[in-house]
C-alpha cells in the first residue's frame, strides 16, 4: 500500500468517526437543568432519517416502578423506564448540526414541547432544547454521551 494512499484512508475513517460521534446516535445521560442531578439514560436511534429517544435506564432507584400519569397521549399510566420521549425528529435541511421537527416528553410533567437537538464538544454532549412556539421560549438541557 503505498504512503498517499495509507494516508487518505486513515483520514477517510477519521472523519467517519468524527461524524457518527457529532451525531444524536448513541446512550446519553440526561442532567436535570434545575437540580444538576443525573436522571436517566436515554438511547437514541434512527430509522430512515427520523430520529427517536428512548429511557433505557433510571438512575434513581425509588423511580424504577413510575408511570407517566400526568401524560395525556397514548404514554398515560405507562411505564416511563422503556418509554420513548423524543420521537419524530429529523435533521435539519438548512442546517446540518442539528437535529429538529420533532417532539420531546418530560415524563414528571406530562407535557410535550417541540425540540431541537444539538451534539456539541466533539459529540460528547447533546444540547436539547424542549420549547414553546418558538426556541426562543424553552429551555435547554445538556445530556452528556455514556457510549
Amino acid at each position: 500500500m503505498t504512503k498517499p494512499f495509507a494516508a487518505g484512508l486513515m483520514l477517510a475513517v477519521a472523519v467517519l468517526a468524527a461524524q457518527a460521534q457529532t451525531s444524536p446516535v448513541g446512550l446519553w445521560k440526561t442532567v436535570d437543568d434545575d437540580t444538576g442531578k443525573e436522571e436517566s439514560l436515554v438511547r437514541f436511534s434512527a430509522s430512515g432519517g427520523v430520529y427517536t429517544g428512548k429511557i433505557e435506564k433510571l438512575l434513581d432507584p425509588a423511580k424504577q416502578d413510575a408511570k407517566c400519569d400526568t401524560c395525556s397521549d397514548e404514554r398515560k399510566d405507562q411505564p416511563v423506564l422503556g418509554m420513548t420521549i423524543v420521537r419524530n425528529v429529523k435533521q435539519n435541511a438548512g442546517d446540518a448540526a442539528l437535529w429538529d421537527g420533532g417532539e420531546i416528553l418530560d415524563p414528571n410533567n406530562g407535557k410535550t414541547y417541540k425540540v431541537r437537538i444539538k451534539p456539541v464538544d466533539g459529540g460528547q454532549k447533546l444540547e436539547v432544547r424542549g420549547y414553546i412556539g418558538a426556541p426562543l421560549l424553552g429551555r435547554t438541557q445538556t445530556w452528556l454521551r455514556v457510549e
